[in-house]
């Protein structure tokens, strides 16, 4: 089996332009691609971890990879998926946001002479002509195609303004660029950005002729994907100090029954012959598999040490009902805990709510309880009078996320 085949087997691929060609291109390790991420938070989410996982997969049958980190469209925002308008970011927090993506970026894929390669694409979006840019591009674009999108027809009913309709013209560009500076011939994204991918494909036929090889392949989860990185409580990021690894296990740890399987085939690096044979586990042995999941992606992102610390903390809190060192853990001065903490602030600083408001609405649905007993009410104050027998706050948020508060 090739590694296209093996792509299409694991549920990877949705649509390409020319399957013969990419097929034989990719196989034989030829493939020069990208994939595109726009710096929109200083930290990647688990909605990017299939293109990490993917443009790994590729390297390793010897194909190369661009990252393109998108320090000028970034400026305009992706109107795919959106429902409003992005807000705007500085040039200095996109700045700040790319160095960020490229240590992540660094975890999954090697960079360097002859191999990966990392582009910000405001090295020739920046300084563009806008008269020029618009006449070298503008022509190959119909503007009745265009709004025929699904990026563009979705939005046309709540407004999309004039900044964001630019995106794919801008996208497109981005394919033709990397193709003349650096012979890529082959894009991947998401199945949101079908439009784009192909705009660019045509560009590149049209001002260089149609024997040009400029190639697209969408990837059948990677909208999906993007919603997988949020949760009711907010994102799953890939940075430590934002999502920790135990937390980070967590997340894989309770995804539904129906997508374990397809997750582990999608994200882990397993052979296909060891997942297949799970195809016919049920009830308990799901467990087992989400297990696996949790384990191989936290050891993907954060190292196997702190997937195997993650691993014991559930099996501590789940099995045994024990408190563990390695579950998520906020140590206040003993004074300041001997004042008071309100359960609202507790949920906030811990890290299990994002703000009050959603910190409110968890109590308030009764889905907090503090060492074992639900809290009721949302001005509830804790002390170290609360404390355990351990000299703990054991801060359950649902049914499976933990968080211990101690004095220092």
């Amino acid at each position: 089996m090739g590694i296209y085949e093996e792509l299409v087997a694991r549920g990877l691929i949705a649509q390409v332009t020319n399957e013969e060609e990419i097929r034989k291109m990719i196989n034989e390790g030829k493939a020069v691609f990208y994939i595109g991420f726009d710096p929109t938070a200083d930290s990647l989410h688990v909605g990017h971890f299939m293109a990490l996982c993917l443009m790994k997969r590729l390297q390793m049958a010897g194909n190369r990879p661009i990252a393109l980190l998108g320090g000028g469209t970034g400026m305009i925002g992706d109107p795919s998926g959106r429902t409003d308008m992005r807000k705007m970011m500085t040039k200095e927090t996109i700045d700040h946001n790319i160095e960020c993506f490229k240590k992540q970026m660094s975890r999954f894929i090697e960079f360097g002479e002859g191999k990966a390669m990392m582009v910000n694409n405001a090295d020739w979006l920046m300084d563009l002509n806008y008269v020029e840019f618009l006449r070298e591009v503008g022509p190959h674009f119909s503007v009745n195609n265009m709004l025929r999108a699904e990026c563009y027809k979705q939005r046309m009913e709540k407004g999309l303004s004039f900044l964001e309709f630019n995106y794919m013209l801008m996208q497109s560009y981005d394919f033709f660029e990397l193709f003349q500076r650096y012979g890529c011939n082959m894009q991947f994204g998401g199945d949101d950005q079908w439009s784009n991918m192909l705009g660019g494909t045509e560009l590149i036929r049209r001002k260089l002729g149609k024997d040009a090889h400029a190639m697209t392949i969408t990837l059948l989860m990677n909208s999906e994907g993007k919603k997988m990185g949020k949760t009711q409580s907010g994102a799953v990021w890939l940075d430590p100090e934002k999502t920790s690894p135990y937390d980070f296990y967590q997340y894989w740890r309770n995804v539904a029954d129906a997508d374990v399987l397809k997750c582990i085939r999608m994200l882990t690096f397993l052979p296909l012959e060891e997942i297949d044979a799970m195809d016919s586990w049920e009830g308990s042995q799901l467990n087992k598999a989400k297990e696996i999941l949790a384990y191989e992606l936290t050891k993907l992102v954060h190292g196997e040490e702190e997937a195997a610390k993650a691993d014991e903390a559930a099996k501590a809190l789940f099995v045994s009902g024990g408190k563990s060192a390695n579950v998520p853990t906020t140590t206040y001065p003993a004074a300041e805990l001997a004042a008071g903490k309100d359960i609202l602030t507790l949920l906030v600083e811990t890290k299990l709510a994002d703000t009050r408001s959603v910190a409110r609405r968890l109590v308030q649905q009764g889905g907090v309880s503090v060492n074992d007993v639900k809290v009721n009410a949302i001005d509830r104050v804790f002390t170290d009078a609360d404390l355990d027998e351990d000299g703990v706050l054991l801060i359950k948020k649902g049914k499976k996320s933990f968080h211990q508060v101690k004095p220092e």
